[in-house]
């Protein structure tokens, strides 16, 4: 399960053989999320609003990253890093 950021105790990973559309799952605690990269929509889970906030706001400013990395884990190769929301 490689892991390409994590911030404020939320752990945001990808996965090799998913599939689609492209999206990343986020862990809070005892939460998990699934979202779509290209509209930033929950697909499954729930978080904490403030929890989803952050995610969402960081999703926003790191899209490209996202896809990026997306691509990378259908090619099977490893995650590049992605900056923590500060």
């Amino acid at each position: 399960m490689p892991t390409s950021s994590v911030f404020f105790g939320i752990q945001i990973r990808m996965y090799y053989d998913e599939h689609p559309p492209p999206h990343f799952h986020a862990y809070y605690e005892d939460f998990a999320i699934s979202v779509s990269i290209s509209n930033l929509v929950v697909l499954k889970g729930s978080f904490p609003p403030r929890a989803l906030g952050m995610v969402m706001e960081w999703a926003f400013q790191h899209r490209q990253e996202l896809e990026n990395n997306w691509d990378l884990c259908e090619k099977h190769f490893p995650l590049e890093k992605v900056e923590p929301l500060r």
